[in-house]
């Protein structure tokens, strides 16, 4: 049985996709102690916090090492700061413990502006790291909205592989094929929504009128100037990204028109939309959305997964 460990762990998403493969986590860390809660509740075990003062000796042994690492400082809804702030710099931190450990696969996740931020000084500064480490890095954007769930969500999957393996353990990887399986928003809406939810505002702009589905978001419509998070789409297409910050009336979820009323999503919803199940536990309203928002979806990291071939 392989072992993974998740770095950066979130509310779970590397495990829930690997845990399903029959791989076992033998160790989590997260310094956000609402996070850690909320870890513990799902699987029972409480993630160590800071990783910058875990010893990459306590870590234990593993195959897999698994990080979703901050995106902030790398994200268009953020400072995109890159390396220069700490949170960038936190990259370092999988670099120390996969050198000491030589796992034989490093399974990363990343928004897709880190591959053009600081006129790609980033990803070049990524990519030689690992090299200098031993690995040989494979890195795609996918968008979930082509894998059979109802949110347009681009993100780069890096898949590094260890250079040095025997011929009995050598491994291939190549992207996971789009599978473009019908499902829409409409196909995960509650029927029982918090009243909160609604808009009520005398400068909503209907555009026009969608009547056929598609695997992608579908813009109807604006309230305000129609800036971001004040923007109406259809449920008959796809949610927009979810994020963890953002403001307008829809921020973090976007706004939809929903027999004929104008709506956020709840937290079900984009539990749904990012792939978790209902039982999966998260905070209470802001704080739950935020930790969506940051998640990373089980259902694109098990396409990946899938995609590592042994030969």
């Amino acid at each position: 049985m392989y072992k993974f460990v998740d770095l950066f762990c979130g509310i779970g998403g590397f495990r829930v996709a690997l845990e399903e493969r029959g791989l076992e986590c033998v160790y989590s860390c997260d310094i956000d102690k609402d996070v850690q809660d909320v870890y513990y509740r799902n699987f029972g075990e409480k993630p160590d916090g800071d990783i910058t003062e875990v010893s990459e000796r306590k870590i234990p042994k593993h195959d897999i090492l698994c990080a979703g690492f901050p995106c902030q400082p790398f994200s268009i809804s953020g400072k995109m700061d890159g390396m220069n702030i700490q949170n960038g710099r936190l990259f370092y931190e999988i670099i120390r413990i996969a050198q000491y450990h030589k796992p034989i696969v490093l399974l990363l996740e990343n928004v897709k502006n880190i591959l053009s931020i600081e006129n790609s000084n980033v990803i070049k500064t990524i990519e030689q790291k690992v090299d200098e480490i031993g690995y040989k890095m494979y890195k795609h954007v996918l968008n979930a909205s082509f894998f059979g769930v109802p949110q347009a969500r681009e993100r780069v999957y890096f898949v590094c592989i260890r250079k040095d393996l025997k011929n009995d353990v050598k491994l291939k990887y190549s992207p996971p094929k789009e599978t473009n399986k019908k499902i829409y928003l409409e196909n995960i809406l509650e029927k029982d929504i918090d009243k909160n939810l609604f808009i009520k505002r005398n400068d909503i702009v209907i555009e026009k009128e969608v009547f056929d589905r598609e695997l992608k978001p579908l813009r109807i419509g604006y309230l305000n100037k129609g800036g971001q998070g004040e923007r109406i789409y259809s449920p008959l297409g796809h949610a927009i990204t979810i994020s963890a910050f953002g403001g307008g009336a829809g921020a973090r979820t976007g706004l939809y028109q929903i027999d004929d009323r104008i709506r956020r999503l709840s937290i079900n919803e984009c539990k749904a939309i990012m792939g978790f199940n209902q039982s999966h536990y998260v905070s209470e309203n802001l704080k739950g959305y935020q930790q969506l928002g940051n998640a990373v979806i089980p259902k694109m990291i098990g396409n990946v997964w899938d995609s590592i071939k042994v030969t």
